[in-house]
C-alpha cells in the first residue's frame, strides 16, 4: 500500500524535474546562483519524499539510518570547506555519485533477464566506476596528496587500450550471461580505466577533467534510471550530463585547448603542467607605500584576482581597497578569467562573498579592451591567466589559451607570495618587464598594508 497513486507520483516527479531545470538556469549567473542552488536542493528533497510516499520500500530503518549518517557527515564538511577546496569537494561528490550508480546497477543485475536492461546496467557499471576512480585521482591531485603533474609511464597508451578492450568484451559477456562475477570484473576494469584516464592529466587541466567526470556521473545516473524504471533519475542524470559536457567544452575553449588535447596531451608533451624551476632573474620589488601611491593617484585601476587571493582569504580586504579607491574618484573593476582559481566562477563566488557589486565583475571578453586605458593593473595571486607566453611562445604548455591583457596597462603590480610559478608550473615573463613591480607577501596581509597606506594619502 502506498500513499500516492501513480498520477500524483508522476506530477510530483514532473515538478521536481522543473525545479532542476530552474536550478540550472539560476546557476548560470552569479546574481541568481544562490537562489538556483536552493531551488535545486528543494527539487531533490521533493524527489526523495515522493519516492518514500509512492514506492513499497523494504528495510526502511536501514534507509533512514543511511540518510542520517550521510547528513551527519556531509553537513559539517560542507559548512567548513574553504573556497580554495571547493574543486576537491566537487570531485568527491562526482565520485560518490558515480560509485553509487554503479553499485545500484550491480545489485539490480540479478533482478532482470532483459538484455536491454542489462545493457543499461553494463553502461552504468563502467561509466560509474570510471567516474569514481577518476574523481578520486583528481581529488588527490588538487589536494596535493600526489603530484599535480602528469603521471605517465612507457606503454601507458597500450595499457589503457587493453583495459578498454577488456571492459568492452566483459560488458558484452555480462549482457549475454548476466554473470555477477563478470559484472564485478567490469567494475574493476572501470576503476582502472578511470585512474589511467586522469593520471596523465596535470596542471591547469585538472579542474576541467572534474567537469568532464561530472558529465560521466550524470550519464551513469541517467542509465541507472533506465535500470530502475525511474523517469526522474533519467531526467536529472541527463541534465547533469548535458550541463557537465557544455561546461567542459566552455572551459576547454577558455584554455584554448581541445578536450582530447587535455586528456591525452601529456603523451606528446601538451599538458598545461610545465617546469617548476624558479628563475633567478632580477625583478623590481615595491613596498606597500609605493603601491598605494600608484593606486591612489590613478584614474583607472583593474584588479585581477586569482587563486592566491582565495588561499589568503583576502577577498574582503580587496573589496575594501576597491571601495577606498572609488571614494577617491578612481574607477575600479575586477577582471575575471573563466578559469581563474580552480573552477569556473571561483572568483565570482569569492568576490560575491565580499559583497563586491556584480557590475564591477567584468568577464575577460568585456574587460580585455579596457586594459590599455588602465593606469594600474593589480594582479592578486594570479599568474597563468595573465601570462603572455600563451600568445607569444608556441612551445609553452599554455600556448593558445586566451588571457587577460594585463601587459597593456601602464603599470602592472603583482602581489605574490614568492617567485614560484602558477598552477601550470611555467614562468611568467611579464614579471620581468620594466612596467611591472612586485609586492611580496601573503595576499591578504599585502592588501591590508596597501589599504592602510591608501587611506593615509
Amino acid at each position: 500500500m502506498t500513499l500516492l497513486d501513480p498520477v500524483w507520483t508522476s506530477l510530483l516527479y514532473l515538478a521536481a524535474a522543473v525545479f532542476f531545470i530552474l536550478a540550472l538556469r539560476g546557476l548560470s549567473s552569479p546574481r541568481t546562483a544562490r537562489r538556483g542552488n536552493l531551488i535545486g536542493a528543494f527539487g531533490a528533497l521533493l524527489a526523495v519524499v515522493t519516492v518514500f510516499l509512492s514506492a513499497r520500500l523494504d528495510n526502511i530503518p536501514w534507509i533512514i539510518g543511511a540518510i542520517a549518517v550521510g547528513t551527519a557527515v556531509a553537513a559539517p564538511v560542507a559548512r567548513r570547506v574553504k573556497m580554495t577546496q571547493m574543486p576537491q569537494l566537487v570531485a568527491l561528490f562526482n565520485g560518490v555519485g558515480g560509485g553509487a550508480a554503479a553499485l545500484v546497477a550491480l545489485l539490480e543485475l540479478s533482478h532482470t533477464g532483459d538484455p536491454w536492461v542489462r545493457l543499461a546496467i553494463v553502461f552504468t557499471l563502467l561509466v560509474g566506476a570510471v567516474s569514481f576512480a577518476g574523481s578520486g585521482v583528481t581529488f588527490a591531485k588538487l589536494q596535493e596528496l600526489m603530484t599535480t603533474r602528469p603521471v605517465v609511464f612507457p606503454g601507458l597508451p597500450v595499457v589503457m587500450a587493453a583495459v578498454l578492450l577488456a571492459a568492452v568484451g566483459t560488458g558484452v559477456a555480462v549482457v549475454l550471461t548476466g554473470s555477477l562475477p563478470l559484472a564485478v570484473l567490469l567494475m574493476v576494469l572501470g576503476l582502472a580505466a578511470g585512474a589511467l584516464l586522469v593520471l596523465p592529466v596535470g596542471g591547469a587541466d585538472v579542474p576541467i577533467v572534474i567537469s568532464l567526470l561530472n558529465a560521466f556521473t550524470g550519464l551513469a545516473v541517467a542509465a541507472s534510471g533506465v535500470v530502475l524504471g525511474n523517469v526522474l533519475l533519467v531526467v536529472a542524470g541527463t541534465l547533469v550530463g548535458a550541463s557537465g559536457t557544455i561546461l567542459t567544452r566552455a572551459m576547454a575553449a577558455a584554455m584554448g585547448r581541445s578536450v582530447a588535447g587535455i586528456l591525452f596531451g601529456a603523451f606528446k608533451g601538451g599538458s598545461t603542467a610545465g617546469s617548476t624551476v624558479v628563475s633567478e632573474r632580477p625583478v623590481r620589488s615595491s613596498s606597500a607605500e609605493d603601491v598605494a601611491v600608484l593606486l591612489g593617484y590613478a584614474q583607472r585601476v583593474i584588479i585581477v584576482p586569482g587563486y592566491g587571493l582565495a588561499v589568503a582569504q583576502g577577498q574582503h580586504t580587496a573589496a575594501e581597497l576597491a571601495l577606498a579607491l572609488e571614494a577617491r574618484g578612481i574607477v575600479v573593476d575586477f577582471a575575471i578569467h573563466p578559469v581563474a582559481g580552480r573552477m569556473p566562477g571561483h572568483m565570482n563566488v569569492l568576490l560575491a562573498e565580499a559583497n563586491v557589486p556584480y557590475e564591477s565583475l567584468k568577464e575577460m571578453g568585456e574587460i580585455n579592451s579596457e586594459f590599455r586605458t588602465a593606469d594600474v593593473a593589480l594582479v592578486v595571486g594570479a599568474n597563468d591567466v595573465v601570462n603572455p607566453a600563451a600568445k607569444t611562445s608556441s612551445g609553452s604548455p599554455i600556448y593558445g589559451m586566451p588571457i587577460l591583457e594585463v601587459a597593456e596597462a601602464r603599470q602592472v603590480i603583482f602581489l605574490k607570495r614568492s617567485m614560484r610559478p602558477g598552477f601550470a608550473g611555467i614562468e611568467n615573463d611579464l614579471l620581468y618587464e620594466p612596467q611591472t613591480s612586485l609586492l611580496f607577501g601573503d595576499a591578504k596581509d599585502s592588501l591590508a598594508k596597501v589599504l592602510g597606506a591608501v587611506k593615509a594619502l
